[in-house]
Parts: structure tokens; C-alpha cells; sequence
């Protein structure tokens, strides 16, 4: 049996400092989210950007506090050598109650350089 699919990864073989943000940002720990990220990393998130690592930290603690929400992966994939997404199913008391999340990103020198987190 020969199997052409372009390859996909599951939750559990995302690179460790992607597993590391997603586990912490999910406790609400934001000390330990932040240190996935290279120091001018940039994040995406609902149209506004949020560049450098004092930012993405505000950013994150903002998200943890304004609404109350459950986010389950739902998916993961691998794009290229240094790009993943992970797909994520969110419900909460955020306007519209549940949504369908791509967060994508891109990884430098072990760490998060970029994510974009988009429907």
C-alpha cells in the first residue's frame, strides 16, 4: 500500500515550543506562553498585529481575561519545514458563541516567529 498524501501532523507531534504556547495559553499562563516566542516575533490575531515580545505579552493577557471560552484542537498539519496550523474549535460567551480557528505558524531557531490566528 503506497500513500501520496502530502504529510499531516497530529496534535501530538507539533513541535514542542508550539505545544508549549497552546498548553499555556489555554492554563491562561501567559509567563509561560511568552517564552515560545523570539523576542520580535509578530502576532495576528481578529485584524490587529501585535509586534515584539513586550506586546505579544499584553496581547496574551488581554485574551486570557476578556472572554470565557473552552478551545479544543481539532487539527494539525505541517506546510513546510519551519510552517505548521493548527486548527482549533472554540465556544464561549464571545460574540457569535463558536467559532472554527487556523492558527498559523512559523517557527525560527526553536521558537515561534510568527502566528496568525484567522477563521
Amino acid at each position: 500500500m503506497h500513500d501520496n498524501q502530502p504529510p499531516t501532523s497530529t496534535p501530538n507531534t507539533l513541535p514542542e515550543e508550539i505545544t508549549r504556547y497552546l498548553t499555556a495559553h489555554r492554563a491562561h499562563d501567559t509567563a509561560t506562553a511568552i517564552t515560545a516566542f523570539t523576542r520580535d516575533a509578530t502576532v495576528i490575531d481578529d485584524g490587529n498585529t501585535y509586534e515584539g515580545i513586550e506586546v505579544i505579552r499584553g496581547w496574551l493577557d488581554r485574551s486570557a481575561t476578556e472572554f470565557t471560552y473552552t478551545i479544543h484542537l481539532t487539527g494539525a498539519q505541517q506546510t513546510d519545514a519551519t510552517r505548521y496550523i493548527a486548527t482549533h474549535h472554540l465556544e464561549g460567551n464571545f460574540p457569535g458563541g463558536t467559532i472554527d480557528l487556523r492558527y498559523r505558524f512559523t517557527l525560527r531557531d526553536g521558537l515561534i516567529e510568527r502566528l496568525v490566528i484567522e477563521p
